[in-house]
This record gives structure tokens, sequence and C-alpha cells, in this order.
């Protein structure tokens, strides 16, 4: 959510931001709204202050006995408080049409983030790991011969259509691993505090972590209003909606292994084949919320935090930030984690992290208590994968593929897998 005050003050800075991600001017519209709501205020306090006056007087009329005046400022009370109601309400309607226009409009992007129309502007900031060279035109992750029995699209789409996929036998224990390896690190290592979330939410969690009102259909909600969430990125940041934190308990930094859900509507025809991009998948997610001064390294941590998960899984991976058009709604800088996907021969998403400064903060009224006692200032969130659980399996997949169709695995994942180390061409794990 947007600063009205800040437009008001900057409304060319403000412009010349959205025209960075290549939006059109909207600050004139808005503060025409602005004033249409600021002048119908200040009538409905004049107004006000004029009926509270004859109110004073109409007690004064009744006890000199003058009937007439009596009456006529009996009848001013009434017109007044008529006028001040309706002013009142037309001022309320011209506060949720602002409200409701601020709310659709993206973050503007940080001053460092690189101006560009779509991914093909994004640049590359590091890069780890070589590709692996292998004897053999390496498969999709679905293609693998020991991987295709615990794999099922078919039965999948039998139960829950396109797009749903059922695991089973070793394929789903190495995935569960993988989340479990993920969680266990961020908390005994990372200092993030572990959470069990729920994964149905009310209006105003998707509102307060910017995925409504603009992007309601790439949700599912259900028949009795809960969303499911996209990710726990909402549960854990919504966590502290309408709270004034103590300076010292900031940064809080969480984590959640949960279920997602995305109906995917402005992804028609992309990657259909194989699980990379599913209606409900899984995901461990990080979430910081901290003090304005600290936002920007707590990103950077973040982004270390996901980038060494693929380190010790040895998934060769390159990071890139986004550019001004190829950002989320809510980001003001985004990092983006590419895993190597041999089968595809490219780098393909696997974590994204984000700044959103106090954008979000905004929507649900997170604020900190400074130290110094000055008045409550808006917190800082970010949130960042780390990492999509499907995704991450897809890549170890492909990355550990032998030309038998075996798999042989991370040893980092060996403790979860009683040591086991490899998924043979059968497809049992051994």
């Amino acid at each position: 959510m947007h600063d009205i005050k800040a437009i008001r003050e900057n409304p060319t800075a403000f412009d010349a931001a959205l025209s960075r991600r290549g939006d059109a001017p909207l600050s004139a519209s808005l503060l025409a709204l602005d004033e249409a709501r600021r002048s119908k205020i200040s009538a409905a306090e004049s107004a006000q202050a004029d009926q509270n006056k004859a109110s004073k007087q109409v007690g004064a009329a009744k006890a000199s006995g003058d009937d007439a005046e009596f009456e006529r400022l009996r009848a001013l009370v009434g017109e007044k408080k008529a006028e001040v109601a309706a002013m009142r309400q037309e001022a309320d309607a011209l506060d949720a049409e602002l409200t409701d226009a601020l709310a659709r409009i993206p973050n503007l992007p940080a001053d460092d983030v690189p101006d560009g129309a779509d991914e093909d502007d994004n640049v590359e900031v590091s890069k780890w790991g070589t590709p692996k060279t292998f004897d053999f035109k390496p498969k999709e992750h679905f293609e693998i011969a020991g991987i295709a029995p615990g794999m099922d699209f078919e039965t999948g789409a039998k139960t829950s259509g396109a797009r749903f996929v059922m695991l089973r036998g070793a394929v789903a224990r190495v995935h569960r691993a993988l989340a479990q390896f993920m969680v266990d690190t961020h908390v005994d290592e990372n200092g993030l505090v572990e959470h069990q979330t729920p994964v149905l939410v009310r209006d105003e969690a998707m509102y307060g972590t910017d995925k409504l009102p603009k992007f309601g259909d790439d949700s599912y909600q259900t028949t009795n209003g809960w969303w499911l969430i996209p990710t726990s990125e909402v549960t854990l940041t919504y966590s502290v909606s309408g709270d004034v934190l103590e300076e010292t308990a900031l940064p809080l930094r969480m984590t959640a292994h949960t279920l997602c859900f995305r109906s995917e509507a402005g992804s028609a025809g992309r990657d259909t084949s194989g699980m990379l991009r599913q209606h409900q998948f899984e995901k461990v997610e990080m979430v910081s919320v901290t003090l304005p001064e600290h936002s920007d390294d707590e990103q950077k941590r973040m982004l270390r935090c996901a980038e060494d998960l693929l380190e010790r899984l040895g998934v060769p991976y390159r990071t890139v930030v986004l550019c001004t058009g190829d950002m989320g709604f809510g980001a003001r800088r985004t990092y983006d984690i590419e895993a190597w996907l041999p089968g595809q021969d490219a780098y393909r998403e696997i974590s994204s992290v984000s700044t959103t400064g106090d954008f979000q903060a905004r929507r649900m009224n997170a604020r900190y208590k400074p130290a110094d006692g000055g008045k409550p200032q808006f917190v800082h969130t970010l949130n960042g994968s780390g990492l999509a659980v499907g995704r991450c399996l897809i890549a170890v997949l492909e990355n550990g593929q032998q030309e038998d169709g075996s798999v042989v695995l991370p040893d980092v994942l060996a403790p979860y897998l009683r040591g086991k180390t490899t998924i043979g061409a059968d497809g049992v794990l051994t």
C-alpha cells in the first residue's frame, strides 16, 4: 500500500517510479480523489461545527421563551445533522475509492533495480557450480526410468485434474526428506523459528500480504469464503498484522513447510510437462520482519540461506536480480535463484527472495515502537523460498541421474533416508 502523503509531497517521483515498471502515471488521478475526499471531510467538519453551535443556541432560545427562534434553531440542527451525515457518507465513499485505487498499484522499485521489460532483461549477479557433463543425453525428471513409477500423473489427473501428481515410494520419501533437510537447516543453523501454519486464511490476510484485490484469480477460494494460501508468506507475514512490536524484538525470522495452492490462471500452456508447475505443491518459506534500516542486509542474508541449501545438495545454480518489468506486484527488489536442470538444458527458478519495504506493513498496520520512545513506525517485511520442495526434487533427480535410469542422491539427504543414497532403475531406494 502506498502512502498518499508521500505521493502528495512528490508526485513526479511517484510517477517516474511507476514508469520504470511500465505503468502509466497515476498521481494526478490519485491526488484528485484525495483532494475531493479531504474537501468533503473539511465541509463535514464545518457543518458539524454549525450543528454544535445551533444545538447550544436551542437551549438558550427555549429558556428565553422565544418559540419562533427555538423552532428555527431546532430545524437548523436537524438540517445540519443530515448534511453532516451525507457529507461523511460521501467522504467515506471517496476514501474507500482512494484506498482501493492505492491497493491496486504495485510497489515502487528500489533505485538499484535494473530497468527492463521482462525476464530477458534480468541481470545475473552470481553463479555457483559447473553443470555436469553427461555421457548420455540427460532426461527430464519424469522420463528417468527409476523415477517414472513413483511420479504418477495419470492418477493425479484422475483424482484432481490436470497439473496434479501422485508421488509414491522412493520419490515421495525423497520429497519428504528434502523438506525436512531444508527446515532443519533453517532452524538449527540459520536462526529461523519453525511454524506450523493454517493453509486456509481470511480475506484480510490475503489483502494484507498484497494478494488481494488484484490477484484473486490466481488463488483458490472455498465456497465458505476462506482462501487456500499460495505460500505461507501469507500466514507468517500476517501474523504481525495490527501489532506494535518492540524494536528489541526485531528481526523476527520465521520458516514454515506447508502445502501451497495456485490456480496458475496466467500461465496457460506453460510448463505443462512434469511437475514443474502444479496447482498444489509444497514449499519451505522464509519470512523476516525487520527494521527499515536493516531490510537490505536481511534480504542478502535470506538469499544466502537459500543458496546454501542448493550448494549442500550439489545443484548448480545462478542468481539473478529481476528487472523492473519482471518483479512481482509487492516487491521492491527480488533475487531469483535458478537451479540447473540438465533435462531441460536450462536454469529454472527454484527460489525468489524479495523485500517489500513497508508496502505490506501499511496494508496490515504492522509497526514497531522505537527504542528511543518516538512514535510507532512501519516495519519492513521480506519473504523468500527456502526452497520450493517439488522444484528442488526435480533438480536433485535430474542432476543425479545415471545412464541406467538410476539416480544418485546428495549425501546430505542420507540421514533422512536411513543411510540410503540411490534410487535404483527399478524405483527402489537403496
